[in-house]
């Protein structure tokens, strides 16, 4: 199955869960992957839906036996596991991520859609992502909405600081990228 064909499948039987109306774009795959490459050591992503982030990702230099997803839809995870080689696959919520991933990671990049997710969810699946990353390694997330995922309380909670990364317009919708560090 295409990656189209997957993702309109899974927008129909669970909309909810997709939170968005098109796969990403080649453009927000590599507004996300910005900075990353060959050196950039272990990179984890959440939520690579049908792969299109992680094409980015790799695309970028990354290689795969550097890469690690976690995903919770089995057909996603299988459809990874089928069309892109190399990476491992956590059939795992992002919030588990500390409990099968070494601290030290270079980058999180994340597609999960945490605004349509409670606050507490949000904050653990950030949370994880910290527990594992590098000091001054960055964690990405794109948006299309015009604030940053996370609320100031909850970067505040959580000990971060935001840089507001590119505005994507070729991507339906429009997206922004935000990059979480550590305050």
């Amino acid at each position: 199955m295409t990656d189209l064909a997957l993702f309109c499948r899974k927008l129909l039987c669970n909309g909810r869960q997709i939170s968005a109306v098109a796969p990403s774009s080649r453009f927000l795959a590599a507004a996300m992957a910005e900075g990353l490459g060959p050196k950039t050591g272990p990179v984890v992503e959440f939520g690579p839906g049908t792969g299109r982030l992680t094409r980015g990702i790799l695309d970028a230099g990354v290689a795969p036996s550097d890469l690690t997803l976690f995903e919770l839809d089995p057909d996603f995870v299988a459809h990874l596991r089928q069309t892109i080689p190399g990476v491992t696959v956590h059939h795992l919520g992002a919030d588990h991520a500390a409990e099968v991933v070494a601290p030290g990671v270079g980058a999180v990049v994340s597609g999960l859609p945490l605004l349509s997710m409670p606050v507490a969810v949000r904050e653990a699946i950030v949370g994880a992502a910290f527990a594992i990353l590098a000091p001054g390694a960055p964690m990405s997330q794109f948006t299309y909405g015009p604030n940053p995922p996370l609320p100031p309380e909850s970067m505040e909670r959580l000990g971060l600081r935001v840089e507001p990364g590119r505005k994507v317009w070729a991507n339906l919708p429009p997206a922004r990228v935000y990059r979480f560090y550590r305050a």
